[in-house]
């Protein structure tokens, strides 16, 4: 391949890349150039229109609306003039009683357990915790909805993947009696491409019946659901019944890193041997700063978290009365799930046409043919903006036939 760069002194100059080996060419055409070419028209799947300056956003998730709020901001700007010498190195690396020691101690607190670690991601704290917590002597009873993160937290672990139907714990107790051993049972408080809610109660007693332990990832509840947003199972009830709590703090935190919460006995064996943990970059401190304003914030937001639940309840109500299949989910994520690529691409240029936009998720993110156009709701959309997205959603209605996607037949 031919690439044009322009080096400093102004002059084109053409750079030669040392090409593709054969087998992976072949392996791109094989599974991938019919996608790209066919269904896709050669314009990557997640790449719509340019949002302009009137156009609905639905397509983020800070729920809360807390990004540029002035506390956060605030806390940023001053680590940033304050920490000039700060070393940058693995979070192994940092002592008790340093910033990311005390938001470790402040997260633990706020979802109610003994321990908590950072990570670079949601993704990153997936996959350290389950490779150390699980082994190929210990199956996982995984929620076939569950994130892709869990997934490859089971693989790098080399643990056995025993799927279950999404939200059965019927199917989860039948599974686990079939393997006849106790393992890790792995799920969502909030599923992140339906917004259906975990029957967590019925999983952790299906769980305890086997002796299992229980992770349950809050991403998509920290900060939205329970008493001051701590969560799914402090709204519950259950954080002292789960072994595992884990979260991204890209979502209603709004900022880039993630977390798993641990008993301290677990802690320094963890440390030797989570390789996420080991080998990535500590947070830096204006990013523990932010977080820090961060959780405060999400602390005193009842009345944001209110009206998500008002714009949630509203919405759902506007879509399903428009014929939209989304009976599977309750949250403030809906998916709206046309099915093939191709229509789900357009459906999405639809709505952009018309100033809404929603995020295309598809394989590897869902099933093959369940691919969807993905609505995260959020706590600041205006009564105008709501309006705004249910006009165009009525508007599409006979011409997308919601009702005869597969998904509806499914449903009924």
């Amino acid at each position: 391949m031919e690439v044009l760069t322009r080096p400093t002194s102004g002059t084109p100059q053409t750079k030669v890349e040392p090409g593709l080996s054969a087998h992976l060419r072949r392996r791109i055409a094989t599974t991938f150039q019919s996608r790209w070419e066919n269904e896709w028209g050669k314009r990557f799947v997640t790449h719509g229109s340019e949002p302009g300056p009137n156009a609905v956003r639905l397509d983020g998730n800070d729920y809360l609306s807390v990004t540029g709020h002035a506390a956060i901001v605030q806390a940023q700007l001053d680590a940033l003039r304050r920490n000039r010498d700060f070393i940058v190195q693995s979070g192994v690396f940092q002592l008790d009683g340093s910033p990311s020691s005390r938001f470790e101690g402040a997260l633990a607190d706020f979802v109610g357990k003994e321990s908590a670690l950072l990570c670079q991601s949601g993704y990153t704290a997936n996959l350290g915790l389950i490779q150390v917590v699980a082994d190929p002597e210990t199956p996982c009873y995984v929620d076939s909805l569950a994130h892709m993160s869990l997934w490859e937290g089971v693989r790098s672990a080399g643990a056995p993947a025993v799927s279950f139907r999404h939200n059965d714990p019927e199917h989860l107790d039948r599974m686990i009696r079939r393997d006849g051993r106790p393992g890790l049972v792995i799920v969502d408080s909030v599923y992140s491409t339906t917004g259906a809610l975990c029957p967590l109660e019925r999983i952790v007693e299906v769980a305890e019946r086997h002796g299992c332990m229980v992770l349950v990832d809050e991403s998509h509840s920290l900060g939205t659901h329970g008493p001051e947003g701590r969560g799914l199972c402090a709204e519950l009830g259950l954080t002292h019944r789960v072994h595992f709590i884990t979260a991204s703090l890209a979502k209603a935190f709004a900022g880039r890193a993630g977390f798993f919460t641990l008993p301290d006995e677990l802690r320094p064996y963890l440390m030797c041997h989570s390789y996420p943990s080991i080998f990535s970059s500590c947070l830096l401190p204006h990013e523990l700063a932010g977080l820090a304003a961060t959780l405060e914030v999400v602390r005193a937001s009842d009345a944001e978290r209110a009206r998500l639940r008002a714009n949630t309840l509203r919405m759902r109500r506007a879509l399903e009365d428009a014929g939209y299949p989304i009976a599977h989910g309750s949250e403030q994520i809906i998916g709206l799930e046309a099915g093939p690529e191709a229509d789900t691409l357009a459906l999405r240029d639809r709505m952009e046409e018309r100033g809404v936009f929603g995020a295309v998720f598809c394989a590897p993110a869902t099933s093959r043919n369940r691919s969807m156009l993905r609505l995260t709701l959020n706590a600041s959309l205006t009564d105008a903006e709501m309006q705004h997205v249910e006009s165009v959603a009525r508007e599409l209605a006979p011409v997308v036939k919601p009702w005869e996607w597969a998904i509806a037949r499914r449903l009924k």
